[in-house]
């Protein structure tokens, strides 16, 4: 959530941010009245317990004509400060519930725009010509049925529809991905970490996956639990309710988990194969920082994807999403879009964002630093997305007689095999 004194100090800042999102404006508005609800109610019991308590006092040493009157009063204000406590209880819930509501506030130098207004800012490695080469390039689902390492059919006879099994050296890549983002990320300091994949509620909603996106969310219903998008989640709550010690930050984490989504809205679009699936696994960046080095750390979550995926040789973009496409906790977000070549265009891989105080605040963590104690910065950062990264690798590193390229950063986790073969019908 964002600062409430910032948005009394500067509400149109906030309502541009609103605005750049493509969101609901007079929440703005809203937000600031039940806030001055709160306030004034929250004087009016301030003042009412005070009088109580003055009269309290008084009644002991009155007379007997006195006492009458006084208690008199007491009974009032008894009454009326019980009525003041339950306005300020109300004007502070529904503040908190817009307050929830409000996405974080988009930094200046996000294009503003909807989903095809991002900016371009970086592009790497160098597009196959498979014309000069002279063969058509199978897509990855034809790549990998001819490896025996997708089988997206039994899949969908198990569980339905965008679900898929890995199987032979598809189950082998996989872990060979891990294994290597892993390695790269405990070189770079970071911490490694199994996560929980199912999170209560306050872990869910303080990262800001229970408004906009909770149409993607799992649901436990009868044990009150969400199944995670991702390790974000448990990883930004892993440190909820607690004081850091300023000396500790940054503290980097590197979250291994299954990954659940629903795509709710995404009926027909990547259809084929593993691209959008509602199940998946992920290496997951995380860094906890002092609010002015945010950004500075969200560059250097920046060049950890970029390393990783010029380690795997793909060719990729490296794009500044625009204000519209940014999710509710994400002040700035840079993708990092790898070329599909059987699609003829750049996809997401990674994408790292920038969530300055939001989660924080919402999360109450907060860090000490000397005699002060205030929010501190939350960044996440996509390694490794599983299935979209296999996608990648075996469109790109594809051979014409259906055999695939291993990517040298990888073959020591795939014992030194340098082709993946096609396997025998």
């Amino acid at each position: 959530m964002i600062d409430l004194r910032l948005l009394r100090e500067d509400p149109d800042r906030v309502r541009a941010s609103q605005r750049a999102r493509g969101e609901d404006v007079a929440l703005v508005d809203a937000l600031l009245s039940a806030d001055e609800r709160r306030r004034s109610s929250g004087v009016r019991f301030d003042e009412l317990r005070a009088e109580q308590k003055q009269l309290g006092k008084l009644i002991p040493k009155a007379t007997a004509d006195e006492k009458a009157e006084l208690l008199k009063r007491a009974e009032q204000l008894k009454a009326d400060v019980k009525a003041a406590d339950a306005d300020r209880d109300a004007a502070d819930a529904e503040t908190q519930e817009l307050l929830l509501r409000l996405g974080n506030l988009v930094h200046p130098d996000v294009p503003v725009g909807g989903e095809e207004d991002f900016v371009t800012l970086e592009t790497h490695g160098t597009i196959r010509d498979f014309g000069a080469e002279g063969f058509e390039p199978r897509d990855h689902l034809e790549l990998g049925q001819l490896l025996g390492a997708i089988d997206v059919e039994r899949g969908a006879k198990v569980s339905g529809s965008r679900f898929y099994f890995l199987t032979g050296v598809g189950a082998l890549l996989e872990l060979a991905l891990v294994n290597a983002a892993m390695a790269q990320a405990t070189a770079a300091g970071f911490t490694p970490m199994l996560t929980p994949a199912l999170v209560r509620p306050q872990s869910m909603a303080g990262t800001g996956f229970l408004g906009q996106a909770a149409q993607d969310v799992y649901h436990l219903d009868k044990d009150d639990l969400y199944l995670v998008g991702t390790s974000e989640v448990p990883l930004a709550a892993y440190h909820m309710d607690e004081i850091l010690d300023a000396d500790r930050l940054p503290l980097r984490y590197a979250g291994f988990s299954p990954c659940f989504r629903r795509e709710a809205g995404s009926h027909g679009k990547d259809t084929r194969g593993i691209f959008r699936v509602h199940q998946f696994d992920k290496v997951e960046m995380f860094s906890y920082v002092a609010p002015e080095d945010s950004q500075a750390e969200h560059q250097r979550l920046l060049e950890w994807e970029k390393q990783w995926l010029t380690s795997l040789e793909l060719p990729f973009r490296v794009i500044d999403v625009a204000s519209g496409d940014l999710g509710a906790s994400a002040a700035r977000k840079f993708d990092c879009e790898a070329w599909i070549p059987t699609q003829g265009k750049y996809r997401e891989l990674t994408s790292t964002s920038d969530c300055t105080e939001f989660q924080s605040r919402r999360l109450s963590i907060r860090v000490r630093d000397g005699k002060q104690v205030k929010p501190l910065a939350t960044l996440n950062g996509t390694l490794c997305a599983v299935p979209r990264t296999i996608v990648a690798i075996l469109e790109n590193h594809q051979q014409a007689d259906g055999s695939v390229r291993v990517p040298e950063v990888l073959r020591p986790y795939l014992g030194g095999r340098e082709v993946l073969e096609p396997v025998a019908r």
